[in-house]
């Protein structure tokens, strides 16, 4: 890229963000560039503001703008039921559902020994604080059939159980509208052991 430095610098601040790769990221770099001062600068504020003024809800650690989201400050939710996910897009996946009515924990994270994510590093203590101080009757497990996910479930599940709460986890298996042909063994798998009775 024989471009001036600036460009060159900003490209690389591109390529950072999770799925974008280096041509991706000089074509971002170059359609900034495009933009009049004014949008440059609206969109370069809109990254500080989000920056400096969101921050994690002092009770389920999802990312607002304020002391505690609208989520946990909404009293037609159910407190006794919380949904345990790894982040805050995951919380936002289950709110399109508009099926869920319970609350919310976000760790932040999943227990990752390769990459020295330990749980110390997620917000498990949050979690437990809250179930603590009672009115909690279930705890749903919400992270990705993954290694990590189900490591991490499992190592809350452990936590928690002790508590008298009941812990429940996401059914896997085969989505809506798949084909059993193409399904892999783990799905299929899932499939199976979360059958249903009709």
């Amino acid at each position: 890229m024989a471009d001036a430095l600036p460009l060159v610098i900003l490209a690389e601040q591109f390529a950072k963000l999770p799925g974008i790769g280096m041509k991706t990221a000089q074509r971002l770099a170059y359609f900034v560039m495009s933009m009049s001062d004014n949008d440059a600068e609206a969109f370069a504020d809109a990254i500080l503001n989000a920056h400096k003024t969101i921050g994690f809800c002092k009770v389920c650690q999802n990312l607002t703008d304020r002391e505690i989201c609208s989520v946990c400050d909404d009293a037609k939710r159910d407190q006794s039921t919380i949904c345990v996910v790894e982040g805050p897009k995951d919380v936002s996946a289950f709110e399109r559902t508009k099926e869920y009515h319970g609350v919310y924990h976000v760790l932040h994270g999943l227990i990752s020994p390769m990459d020295n994510i330990t749980p110390d590093n997620l917000k498990i203590k949050e979690l437990l604080a809250r179930i603590q101080k009672g009115n909690v009757k279930e705890v749903i497990l919400a992270t990705n059939p993954t290694v990590e996910g189900e490591a991490t479930a499992m190592y809350i599940s452990r936590l928690i159980h002790p508590l008298g709460i009941k812990v429940t986890r996401l059914a896997f298996g085969l989505p809506v509208g798949a084909i059993l042909e193409y399904a892999d063994e783990v799905t299929l798998f899932k499939a199976l052991e979360n059958r249903n009775e009709i």
